[in-house]
């Protein structure tokens, strides 16, 4: 209902029952008729309107089943005191037309409350624009800045002109992304070695950079992501592989968000095996990742193996300085050592192949104990965390899933003796005092 403001102070609003079927003109009629010369000249219903202290009467009726029902609405600049006199004289009514009727007032709504009201909130609504609005400009200034350094640091890669990050052409590893808003992101929080490749249509630029460095597919965490990294499994050379959270674009990512999904990426080889990609993907594996090695050169291999012969040479020279005074008698006990030792080797190989066996297709892995009693099973995925704070007294780990470096690392600084999985991945380096064992050496 529209109301007048310069009449309008107080809203009368009545509920009307009718036994019989009435309608609006009868409805006012009777509301005139029936107090008039009830309240006095003063508040003589006609009067107040032609004067323009009392509005408009609006009435709101239906009938069913031969009974009316509706609301009567009433607005007053009358005050207080004269406005409830009016409102009460209303229940006097007892007939509309030829029907007996009952008006019941059901509230008097002070207007200029509500008004205030609406004021108040509306009042809220712009000072918080205005606060946001403040906020932003105080962070626009640095942002704007920030982000237009950023902007100038990307760089076009290739003849294909990839948007990638300034340290791609340098960098011995490199991080595959979708878009050029994912190389933006990463390079607002200082991660430059990006390369996008801009949907799912892999760029010459990127296969090739693919074959000469390590490679990190970081794809968002919805099937837009899964269909880039298929496509990057056909036509590239992955390594390893991140994905974003669940239903979240790299775009959007936080900076606590990207590192931690950077730090558990996983190899590419147990990437396929999560997701049953192996029979697919077979000839990358056996081909592809076996033939390129990526993470160690021929220097750093020969000074590995120089530095293991640097560490043994000085067992052998103490065990010969040993060996000098000793009779031949003494000697035997240390040869019929050894058959003991290879003895219980095997019968750890036995155990962990059995172990294997049955973890095989799970995905899950087993922490051992000393005596062969199996301390906690769990997830692959929840292994290298695991690890990190094991529980006391573990000898071994058998696992369903792919030997990675990083989970040897993590072995070495706990003392494991045996980290046994379905396969190797790239191991650069093996530390001393951790056996690693594949179900290839076990079979073999």
């Amino acid at each position: 209902m529209n109301l007048d403001p310069a009449t309008t102070k107080y809203l009368i609003e009545a509920k009307l029952v009718a036994d019989g079927v009435v309608e609006k003109p009868d409805v006012v009629g009777a509301i005139f008729g029936q107090t008039e010369g009830l309240l006095g000249e003063e508040l003589d219903l006609r009067d107040l309107q032609k004067t323009g202290r009392m509005g408009r009467i609006e009435v709101e009726i239906a009938s069913k089943k031969g009974k009316s029902e509706g609301k009567v609405l009433i607005p007053s600049s009358l005050d207080q005191v004269e406005t409830a006199i009016l409102a009460a004289a209303l229940e006097t009514i007892d007939r509309i037309g030829p029907c007996r009727a009952k008006i019941t007032i059901e509230k008097i709504e002070d207007v200029r409350v509500t008004k205030k009201q609406k004021i108040i909130d509306r009042a809220k609504e712009l000072l918080t624009s205005m606060v946001g609005q403040s906020k932003i400009s105080g962070l626009d200034l640095t942002d704007s800045v920030r982000q237009a350094v950023q902007i100038d640091e990307v760089i076009l890669f290739g003849d294909d002109k990839c948007t990638a990050g300034p340290n791609v052409e340098t960098s011995d590893a490199i991080i595959v992304v979708e878009g050029r808003s994912d190389v933006i992101n990463l390079l607002k929080f200082g991660i430059k070695n990006t390369i996008a490749v801009g949907g799912t249509n892999v760029p010459p630029s990127v296969q090739k950079i693919s074959s000469e460095r390590v490679v990190t597919a970081f794809v968002d965490g919805d099937r837009g992501g899964e269909l880039i990294l298929k496509e990057l499994f056909q036509v590239a050379e992955v390594d390893f592989v991140a994905r974003a959270p669940k239903a979240l674009e790299v775009e959007e990512l936080t900076q606590k968000q990207i590192i931690k999904a950077l730090r558990n990426k996983i190899p590419f080889e147990q990437y396929l095996e999560m997701n049953d990609l192996t029979s697919e993907f077979k000839h990358k594996i056996d081909n592809g990742k076996n033939n390129k090695n990526k993470f160690s050169s021929e220097v750093v291999k020969k000074d590995v193996h120089k530095e293991r012969i640097e560490k043994r040479k000085p067992q052998r020279t103490v065990k010969k300085e040993i060996e000098k005074p000793s009779s031949p008698k003494e000697e035997a006990p240390v040869k019929q050592a050894e058959p003991k030792n290879e003895e219980r080797m095997d019968i750890e190989i036995a155990r962990y192949r059995d172990i294997l066996k049955k973890l095989s297709g799970t995905l899950r892995a087993m922490l051992i104990n000393p005596k062969g009693e199996v301390v906690l099973e769990l997830a692959v995925r929840q292994l290298a965390d695991t690890l990190k704070s094991p529980p006391t007294g573990i000898h071994s780990v058998v696992f369903d899933g792919i030997i990675s470096q990083r989970l040897l690392d993590i072995a070495a600084e706990q003392e494991i003796k045996f980290l046994v999985g379905s396969k190797k991945g790239n191991l650069t380096k093996e530390p001393k005092g951790v056996t690693v064992l594949s179900k290839d050496d076990l079979t073999g």
